[in-house]
């Protein structure tokens, strides 16, 4: 006799494993060990070399030369994970130091560079650009080893462009918050296992400590002010993290040509490093259920729209993902399949409990980045409407010379526009910030906390005005972010945050 068989039910996809994805249960996307401060094969002393001499010889304008007269060597000896990280994040500073360290950019890198920059992208799945993974991720070491490193007493950074307090701290105030919220992966998946299981109470208990963390992010966020001075970052530090897209202006009209030799190479563009290209962040608002639609576009409209797939092209956090090491990206795209928090406590609303977590949480992510609305105004609005403000005799050397991104309040006002300050790809920055952290009070819960966390507005005392940043700013411009340059044609995509 013949027994039947049990009906079908539909897969659960698995929950992701962090060590699928080169993710660290301490850490989280940092390495779980510290990055090399130099490759261990003598054969790539050219390239520790001029990592050792840096700064002098950005500063002594040889760093072009220098380069030109390296010899093409190969990644074959490039054995580990954190020698191809390595040699990714040395390159990728050398490149761009190249690039802008003179009086007028460059839009040409050489084959000493191209080549093994170029192979080392491909392997980390990374585009040829200094991104987030390059000057944060793998960019930093402890003071003591056997100290915690998710705070800002023990981190050093390896390598900067200017050699400046300013800078290693604008880097590690990135790595102490990646520090600080490594933790909390390994705690929402195990939340996410315990809503399969109608765990309320380990849900609840997650999410508070969830909501206690992101607290402690915007303690560590707002350290930047203490050591990085928004006029050395503006004026200093910005201009070398520019990214080749929509640098017409600067003088980049094509992009930038990575020479392999072959002389069939084409010009390429990408956008510069941008904290909008840390995966904590986006992995914050999987958890919670938040969901970022492009610039400009309300629920409503999202949820009409017939073509979502024109939607996500013009989705500049999903277009930030193509900066992400390939695991950690791919991460996201498996946790975006299986998140099931958000759901799980709409269903249990009756635990009122619950619902307060949730909530909490979702306060909390808001919370941070109404304090990354204000650093934004500090270190980006307040700075360039001093910098159009000063006559071209009375502007820093650096922006009349090799720092021309920063030069661009002229260019634009020459066409009589009312531009508004912008972001990476183009989409208005202050409009953007502020749509994405109302977009994060959206998934709450309770009726009374929806309401509450989209009419909050924050508290921007003491800071430019964000609310109408439009009014009077003849000449405006685009800003990449934090970290980024400027450009003024209207017609791209995009623009994102930082923190």
């Amino acid at each position: 006799m013949r027994i039947p068989s049990p009906p079908l039910q539909s897969a659960i996809p698995p929950l992701p494993r962090l060590r699928d994805y080169d993710i660290s249960p301490k850490n989280g996307f940092l390495p779980d060990s510290p990055p090399l401060d130099q490759l261990p094969d003598r054969y790539y002393a050219p390239w520790e070399t001029v990592a050792r001499n840096f700064q002098s010889l950005i500063l002594a304008r040889r760093l072009r030369d220098i380069v030109d007269a390296l010899p093409v060597l190969s990644t074959e000896y490039l054995l580990t994970q954190a020698e191809w990280r390595r040699a990714y994040m040395v390159l990728a500073f050398i490149t761009h130091a190249y690039v802008w360290g003179g009086d007028t950019p460059c839009d040409t890198i050489p084959p000493s560079i191209s080549i093994p920059f170029l192979r080392a992208c491909e392997h980390l799945e990374l585009p040829p650009v200094a991104t987030y993974a390059g000057v944060v991720l793998w960019n930093w070491q402890p003071l003591f080893p056997e100290e915690r490193i998710d705070t800002l007493q023990n981190l050093s950074t390896l390598m900067t462009f200017t050699g400046s307090l300013d800078e290693s701290w604008f880097y590690l105030v990135s790595v102490a918050i990646e520090a600080r919220a490594g933790p909390l992966i390994p705690l929402m998946i195990d939340a996410m296992a315990a809503a399969r299981r109608n765990d309320s109470k380990t849900v609840m208990m997650a999410l508070q400590l969830f909501a206690e963390r992101l607290d402690e992010l915007g303690e560590v966020l707002e350290q930047m002010y203490e050591s990085c001075d928004p006029h050395i970052f503006y004026h200093r530090i910005r201009p070398f993290l520019a990214g080749s897209k929509n640098m017409s202006a600067a003088g980049l009209p094509h992009g930038l040509k990575f020479d392999n030799g072959t002389g069939t190479q084409s010009y390429v563009q990408h956008s510069g490093g941008s904290n909008a290209q840390s995966s904590v962040i986006q992995f914050f608002d999987i958890v919670l259920g938040v969901e970022h639609r492009p610039t400009g576009e309300k629920s409503s409209e999202a949820s009409d729209s017939d073509d979502a797939s024109q939607s996500a092209h013009h989705n500049f956090i999903l277009d930030m993902r193509n900066y992400m090491p390939g695991p950690h990206r791919r991460f996201l795209e498996h946790l975006e399949t299986v998140s099931n928090i958000r759901d799980y406590v709409f269903t249990q609303r009756q635990n009122r409990a619950l619902v307060t977590a949730f909530d909490a949480a979702i306060a909390m992510l808001r919370a941070l980045r109404d304090k990354h609305l204000r650093m934004v105004s500090r270190y980006i609005v307040i700075k360039s409407r001093e910098s159009r403000s000063l006559s071209p005799q009375q502007k820093p050397a650096s922006q009349q010379q090799q720092q021309q991104p920063l030069n661009l309040a002229n260019a634009s006002s020459q066409g009589g526009d009312n531009k508004k300050l912008r972001g990476t790809g183009g989409t208005a920055l202050m409009t953007f910030l502020k749509q994405a952290r109302d977009e994060t009070g959206e998934p709450a819960v309770d009726a009374w906390a929806r309401r509450l966390l989209k009419s909050g507005s924050g508290d921007f005392r003491g800071v430019a005005r964000l609310g109408k940043m439009s009014e009077g700013l003849n000449g405006e411009v685009r800003v990449v972010g934090l970290a980024g340059t400027w450009s003024v044609d209207d017609e791209f995509d995009g623009g994102i945050c930082h923190w």
